[in-house]
């Protein structure tokens, strides 16, 4: 891989929503670039992938191929293997593109990437695979392209803590080598290492500085940007009074799933009484989500477990609605199935029917409820922003207040804070840490982040 010889130079750019004065990438160097949650990194990648408009200012560079990582991409991907799906003209299932196939291999996958874990999934179609297996299968799909500038968002997100690690050696090999120019757009200065060369910081659609790493990120006003202040929050939301269901809210025995000769997970037991917040951990692929899509009813095998929710028995005529009117939930998976139109402030009182999209008539206290939840998460004076045209972690605020408006007596989490910055990490710690105070909600929640194994969790399962 040969490194391009002209440096990426971007002046005067002033759009609605980036401004840029002055930045300059050299081939070779690996950048950082920090910024919170809507501070505009999503169009800084259309800028330099080409696809935002450029009413002011130039961008010149000497890149022959730029290859991109980021949850934006991962969606559009997912979209497109939906609309190719050949399922409904087939016997059986279309799974779509296979791993093997996105990644154009003869064979094997190259040593290089080995530690990436992908050769058990070659087999597999792409919406088959995890959050986590996905976002390897593309990173390493983009490696192989072999771009000579690589612009990551967010690469170390929803992966568990040894897949991080792997990864995080694999780029340090990388930057060492010189063999391309790298670019991470990241949310948390946890994820910023040794081997970055440089360091710059958008905030509110502008970058503030940019420089070399060992200046910046020491510097004190950058790390303020970062900072959570809980007392800035409006008042918690009194509780929607309504029945508590039948405790305990969950029993699975002998849980298990299995697809063709695999087995994701079997012989398990779970019971959630109320009030017994639980943790969910285990390595990417270990099959939290797919317990969490058992227990939800968005997988048919719930109906051949001996899985009661809320004191009913799975398959004994219940209808999904009666369940998940008790329920709240944040998931990659929901958040893919969000393609519907809608603001965010609509998708937030979506919550209230348990609907993808807002199809019934709404109370007046309904809404002074939803924009309540909404300022809760940072969002105040963007209810009415289109939630497709919202970052990617402002989506997943809006899904977060479209899961806690009702106050569900079982909140179900799945990597709740992929995709956000450290204030509004902590700002979901914080809802936890409260709900915990209260009698109301019981918290089950699949995580990778130690930072998040919060004491309020009583129960801990951890899937291998």
């Amino acid at each position: 891989m040969t490194l391009s010889a002209a440096p990426l130079i971007a002046s005067g750019i002033v759009t609605p929503h980036l401004v840029i004065n002055q930045w300059q990438v050299n081939p070779g160097e690996c950048w950082a670039v920090i910024g919170r949650n809507g501070a505009g990194k999503q169009y800084l990648t259309r800028l330099l992938t080409g696809k935002s408009p450029l009413p002011h200012g130039t961008v010149s560079h000497g890149f022959h191929k730029i290859g991109l990582l980021s949850f934006e991409m991962q969606q559009q991907f997912f979209e497109q293997e939906l609309r190719n799906d050949d399922s409904e003209f087939m016997e059986g299932t279309d799974i779509g593109t296979t791993v093997q196939e996105l990644l154009n291999l003869p064979s094997a996958v190259p040593a290089e990437l080995a530690f990436l874990g992908l050769e058990p999934l070659l087999q597999r179609g792409y919406r088959q695979l995890s959050s986590g297996e996905a976002r390897k299968a593309l990173l390493a799909w983009q490696w192989l392209q072999q771009p000579d500038l690589l612009v990551l968002d967010e690469p170390f997100d929803s992966l568990d803590s040894e897949a991080r690690q792997n990864l995080a050696a694999f780029f340090a090999k990388a930057v060492a080598g010189q063999t391309t120019t790298l670019l991470f757009l990241l949310n948390t200065l946890e994820d910023i290492f040794p081997w970055h060369s440089h360091v710059a910081v958008l905030d509110k659609g502008e970058l503030l500085v940019a420089g070399p790493a060992v200046n910046l990120l020491d510097d004190p006003s950058v790390r303020a940007l970062l900072e959570f202040d809980p007392a800035q929050l409006p008042p918690w939301p009194e509780p929607l009074l309504r029945q508590q269901p039948a405790d305990p809210l969950i029993v699975l025995r002998n849980g298990k799933v299995r697809y063709e000769e695999k087995a994701v997970f079997e012989g398990l037991d779970l019971e959630v009484r109320r009030s017994s917040h639980t943790l969910i951990t285990g390595r990417n692929g270990s099959g939290k989500s797919t317990l969490l899509s058992l227990l939800t009813g968005d997988n048919p095998q719930c109906y051949g477990n001996d899985l009661l929710l809320f004191g009913i028995r799975r398959g004994s005529g219940e209808t999904i609605w009666e369940l998940k009117k008790q329920m709240g939930i944040v998931s990659p998976a929901l958040h893919r199935d969000h393609r519907v139109a809608g603001s965010a402030l609509e998708i937030t009182l979506s919550g209230f029917f348990d609907t993808i999209g807002l199809y019934d008539s709404v109370e007046a206290s309904q809404v002074r409820h939803a924009r309540t939840w909404l300022a809760l998460a940072g969002l105040a004076g963007r209810e009415e922003v289109p939630f497709k045209q919202l970052s990617y972690g402002e989506q997943r605020l809006v899904l977060l207040a479209r899961a806690l408006v009702k106050q569900p007596a079982l909140l179900i989490l799945d990597e709740p804070t992929q995709g956000l910055d450290d204030i509004n990490r902590s700002r979901v710690k914080y809802f936890l840490e409260h709900l915990a105070t209260q009698t109301t909600t019981t918290v089950l929640m699949a995580s990778h982040r130690e930072d998040e194994f919060l004491s309020l969790f009583t129960q801990h399962i951890h899937l291998k």
